[in-house]
This record gives C-alpha cells, sequence and structure tokens, in this order.
C-alpha cells in the first residue's frame, strides 16, 4: 500500500503540527502541542512504504547522501501551503523521515512574545547578536522574525547561511541573499569568509556548530557586520562560556576580548505548552552587553552576568525566571510548566507566596472601604 504523502502533510498543516516522525513498523507520528499523537488511521509502515515516502520528497542529492552517508538535511516546500525542514536517516537498516513544519507566515516581535527592546538592537551596525535554546525551542523563527525586521526598516544587503534554507524572505527595503550549505556553498565557515567579499551589511550564521564557524562569526562582527547567529545553550553565561571553551586552551583570551568587544546580546529562549494545552508559549532570557557585562566577560567572572540581567530590566534585559513568572500570572502558563523550566524554582514560589498575600490584602481593603 502507497501511503499519500499530501495527505500526512496536510494534516500537519491543518492541525498546525511541529513535527512528522515516519519510522517503519509504527504509524506515522505527529508533535502536536509538545505532544506526540500517532496516526493510527495510516497504519503500522512498512519499510518499503518509509524508503517510498523518503524517495517521492528527497533531491537526488539528498538520496545520494542517505545512501553513502546515512543520512541527508534539505528544505521541502508543499506548494504554496507550507516548508518543510527534513531530515532523512537509517535507523536498523531502514528508512526514517523527520519533517519540521515551516509556516510561510514571518511572525511579528508581538507574536513570539518577544520584547520590542530587541528591534533597537537590530539597528547596531556590527556585532554579534546570539539566539540560543535547545532544539525545537524556537530559534529559527525568532530569527527569521529579526531579519524580516532588518529587510523591512533598513536599506542594506542581508546574506543567509542555512543548512537548509527554512524560511524565504522577499526583498524589501534590504536586498537579501540566501545560500544553503552543500548546495551554494560548502559550509558555514566558508559561507560566512565568502559573504565578507560580498558587500553584506547583515550576516545571519544558521548554526555556530564549530570552531571555525565560531572564528569566522567572530571576525565578520568585529570587522564592521551584524552578525547573528545561534547556538544550543541555555543561558547568557552558558553561552559565552561555550564559546570559549570550543578554542584551544591559549586562544581563550582572546576570543574572551573579542566577544566582550562585538558582543550585542544573548537571547536564550525555551518553549513550553500553554496552560489550556492548546498551543506553546516562549519565555526568554534577554541580556545585552554593558559596560559590566563586558568586564565580566574578560575578567572570565560569567557567573556574575545572571545578577547584572536581574537588574537590568530598565535596559530590555530579563532573567528567565522573571519571563516565566510574568506568563503564569498572565494565564498563559501552568505553575507546573513554569516551576519544571524554573532556574530557581523556590524563589518562584516566595514570589508566588508575595503575590498571594498582596492579593488577600487588597481584598480586604476594598471590603472595609465598601463597609
Amino acid at each position: 500500500m502507497v501511503v499519500d504523502v499530501n495527505k500526512l502533510l496536510d494534516i500537519m498543516v491543518e492541525r498546525n503540527a511541529s513535527d512528522l516522525h515516519i519510522t517503519a513498523d509504527e504509524p506515522p507520528t505527529i508533535r502536536w502541542h509538545g505532544r506526540l499523537v500517532r496516526l493510527e488511521e495510516f497504519g503500522r509502515l512498512m519499510p518499503e512504504q518509509t524508503e517510498a515516502l523518503m524517495r517521492t520528497i528527497s533531491p537526488e542529492r539528498a538520496i545520494k547522501d542517505l545512501e553513502e552517508r546515512g543520512g541527508a538535511d534539505f528544505g521541502f516546500s508543499y506548494g504554496s501551503k507550507a516548508r518543510f525542514r527534513v531530515a532523512t536517516f537509517m535507523q536498523k537498516g531502514t528508512v526514517a523521515i523527520n519533517m519540521r513544519l515551516i509556516p510561510y507566515k514571518l511572525l511579528t516581535f508581538e507574536e513570539i512574545g518577544l520584547s520590542t527592546h530587541i528591534q533597537r538592537l537590530l539597528h547596531a551596525p556590527r556585532g554579534l547578536i546570539l539566539v540560543t535554546g535547545p532544539t525545537g525551542s524556537g530559534k529559527t523563527t525568532t530569527l527569521a522574525t529579526m531579519i524580516d525586521y532588518i529587510n523591512t526598516n533598513r536599506d542594506c544587503h542581508i546574506i543567509t547561511i542555512e543548512d537548509p534554507i527554512e524560511y524565504y524572505h522577499s526583498p524589501k527595503q534590504s536586498i537579501i541573499t540566501q545560500r544553503e550549505v552543500h548546495v551554494d556553498v560548502p559550509s558555514f565557515s566558508e559561507g560566512v569568509i565568502r559573504a565578507l567579499r560580498q558587500d553584506p551589511d547583515v550576516i545571519l550564521v544558521g548554526e555556530m556548530r564549530d570552531l571555525a564557524t565560531i572564528s569566522a562569526a567572530v571576525t565578520a562582527a568585529e570587522t564592521g557586520h551584524l552578525v547573528l547567529s545561534t547556538l544550543h545553550t541555555t543561558g547568557a553565561a552558558r553561552t559565552v562560556d561555550r564559546i570559549t571553551d570550543v578554542f584551544p586552551f591559549d586562544q581563550q583570551e582572546q576570543i574572551r576580548m573579542q566577544l566582550s568587544g562585538n558582543l550585542v546580546a544573548v537571547i536564550s529562549q525555551l518553549l513550553l505548552p500553554t496552560a489550556d494545552g492548546k498551543g506553546r508559549v516562549a519565555a526568554f532570557e534577554i541580556m545585552i552587553c554593558t559596560p559590566a557585562i563586558q568586564h565580566h566577560i574578560r575578567e572570565k567572572k560569567t557567573y556574575s552576568i545572571t545578577s547584572d540581567i536581574q537588574t537590568g530590566q530598565q535596559l530590555g534585559m530579563k532573567s528567565l525566571d522573571a519571563s516565566l513568572f510574568e506568563l503564569y500570572q498572565a494565564g498563559k502558563l501552568s505553575e507546573y510548566e513554569m516551576l519544571r523550566a524554573a532556574e530557581k524554582p523556590d524563589e518562584i514560589r516566595e514570589k508566588m507566596a508575595q503575590a498571594m498575600g498582596q492579593a488577600v490584602a487588597g481584598r480586604r481593603v476594598a471590603g472595609a472601604i465598601q463597609r
């Protein structure tokens, strides 16, 4: 029996599922609002069915990579409905597929829940802005929103280096060049180096995976370009340490100096199930590089960054726990999810107790006035 891939993709688009998993001996499975849902109506897939599905959506290059290397990554457009980031790979000698939905609609800062303070940073003439978080936390969507803002509001040349290209951007006030790793350029690091000869103002590096890419991205920021990129880290302090630790010991002091002078901001994010169970909501930690934070980076005192974030609210900074508590108070996040994701759950419990005490006192005062 041939499985109709169009039916599977229509289900994803209609339900706004984030991922589709295709594995032999299992029914197709979607991730819907963060939870896995098996599409039992399709039955358990046979190995020949998963291979047929792979061949239906894969370009020749990806089929060759799968056969020779055991895996491939590429972008796939489903007409005008949606685009997908696809990973095909071998498991137990059979073909497996993951497809991640990339909506065509670009979101606004308000829709993703990110402070408009970030917009000001996107007018910086140079520097490094990092969006960090675990896989599936919405980093690509946040970067796409930032690129769309620059594209709409600045007159510049934007170059993106992605693996694969996810969101398609049309030129607005800016011109935009999108290059795909393994198709248009051999690697992220090579893409950044070549971009420097293409008159860029803004460079998006899809992911800083290795020393060569990190070094190229920092150099690009240092030489007068605004560079946006991602890392799979959580929190600004851990992000700085992660970048530094990639380098050999004798180069770590130099990279700390470069980071202290060129890092503009680190935005760390998590995607969590909403309180009503009907979607997901993003919580953010926002660090904006101040002279004090630059000093902490230079002097290997990244453990002090967290306290600067907590006291830097007027500058647009926000701790993860403060973001979680705001979402909880707004009814968007359950108490369980807030405490599960919190860095210091005991402190949040204290805040909850204080807020409850203030609410009780307020009701007493209101009652006394009425009497």
